[in-house]
């Protein structure tokens, strides 16, 4: 005890008189206005249920917790909650480490009554199994930096670990349906905790026998005589009042409290649900299993609501398609390719070699003409007969042409110079009846 006064922080004389003078003029050590809070600001962690709350120089962090229990016998059928707050040396020389403080127990309490008494949250909800299994749920919150007016910044908290937190889904099974199995995150979507509406805590301080600001800092309330915390909420309901300390307090005064904490507790619901809005926007998009994204979202663009782009897995589909199309591009190059060769061949049938040219016309009669013979026009129907005739013949084609001179000299020169066709092959009928002749006259 002696250990603990000697590291209480005391103001003096001089302090003291400034702060009360300074309010005389409706101003304040950190200049501001007797009604004004201080910049608040809410951040949350990577996992559901925790939050971390600054109210100028406080900071307290707030964590969420739950397990399945045994329900109380005369309410069965509800889950539990419950508040615990950890003061720890590190934010106030005056907090002693182990066993919690006055103050402390004093802080778990009206957090505690606000959010239960107020049926803010769905405690039937938590119900598994009338009378045998429910839920629990768990506030922890830890003062890291005692600023003053650790009740409104402990109440930011745990209502902002409460709307982020999420707890395991189960079913029932079993031969008797009692039998309960819960599911990783990984196989089910964890369920969100009912919340009605946000109980918002409301500090005043009572410093003189005339001056009420609200939110107080810590040096403020090492003055103060008094001090009256209101519980309400956005519709102006009022869940709870705590008042501390021997400063008395008017009727009048108290409602005049009643109405500035309504338009206070507006404001701070408004910011909260702002917070926690852009947390489960990114926290759903964190989620999502994309490939890498071209843009980044910007969560916290005022008056701009988060858009899901998924433009890796656009440009990923538009690749294959292009490759799709250039396969197919090739290939049919290659077959109209080919459809052009085969139609390049005009004047006569295709010749021996498939991929080879296109014959032409002007120089196969320029080469009939050297030989001394007329082109005799070719019918495509008796084609087959013709073929089959000559490969009765057993002297090959090259004793067909008994001439011999010259221009049959040239003529060959240049047909063997060109391609071998299957016109050139084809010789007319007299041709093949004067080679029978010969045959019989040489037997």
């Amino acid at each position: 005890m002696e250990q603990r006064l000697g590291n209480t922080w005391r103001m003096t004389v001089n302090e003291k008189k400034f702060i009360e003078s300074a309010l005389e003029s409706e101003l304040r050590v950190d200049g501001r206005r007797p009604f004004d809070y201080r910049a608040l600001t809410i951040k949350f962690g990577r996992e559901d249920g925790s939050s971390e709350v600054q109210l100028g120089q406080t900071h307290i962090m707030s964590f969420v917790t739950s397990q399945l229990v045994q329900p109380y016998r005369d309410r069965p059928n509800e889950g539990t909650l419950s508040v615990f707050t950890e003061f720890s040396p590190m934010a106030d020389p005056s907090f002693e480490a182990g066993r919690p403080s006055e103050s402390a127990v004093e802080l778990g309490r009206i957090i505690d009554r606000g959010l239960r008494e107020s049926r803010a949250v769905d405690t039937e909800s938590l119900c598994v199994v009338a009378g045998k299994w429910v839920w629990s749920i768990r506030i922890d919150l830890h003062i890291l930096d005692n600023g003053g007016n650790l009740v409104d910044a402990a109440n930011i908290a745990a209502l902002a670990a409460l709307l982020t937190f999420r707890r395991p889904e189960c079913t029932l099974g079993g031969d008797d349906g009692q039998e309960v199995t819960l599911h990783p995150p990984e196989v089910r979507e964890p369920l969100p905790l009912v919340v009605h509406h946000l109980p918002i805590a409301v500090t005043f301080a009572f410093i003189g026998d005339e001056h009420m600001v609200i939110d107080p800092t810590h040096h403020e309330e090492a003055v103060m005589g008094g001090r009256m915390s209101v519980t309400l909420n956005a519709n102006g309901d009022v869940c709870a009042i705590q008042k501390a300390g021997g400063h008395g307090v008017m009727q009048s005064v108290v409602m005049q409290c009643l109405r500035i904490a309504s338009v206070k507790a507006g404001d701070i619901t408004s910011k909260i649900k702002t917070v926690v809005e852009s947390y489960k926007t990114e926290r759903a998009l964190r989620m999502v299993k994309r490939h890498a994204p071209i843009n980044a979202v910007d969560v916290n663009e005022p008056g701009g609501k988060a858009k899901q782009i998924l433009e890796g897995q656009k440009l990923k589909s538009e690749e294959c398609s292009a490759s799709q199309s250039n396969g197919m591009d090739v290939e049919q190059g290659r077959i109209n390719k080919r459809t052009d060769k085969n139609r390049s061949f005009t004047g006569g049938p295709s010749s021996w070699d498939p991929y080879s040219e296109g014959v032409n016309t002007d120089e196969l009669k320029a080469t009939l003409a050297s030989r001394g013979s007329v082109a005799v026009p070719m019918n495509l129907d008796n084609l087959g007969d013709t073929i089959r005739d000559e490969t009765k013949s057993d002297e090959p084609l090259s004793d067909v042409n008994p001439v011999s001179s010259s221009t049959d000299s040239a003529g060959k020169e240049m047909a063997t110079s060109k391609e071998k066709t299957l016109q050139d092959a084809v010789k007319p009928k007299n041709k093949r009846k004067k080679k029978k002749s010969s045959n019989t006259a040489a037997v």
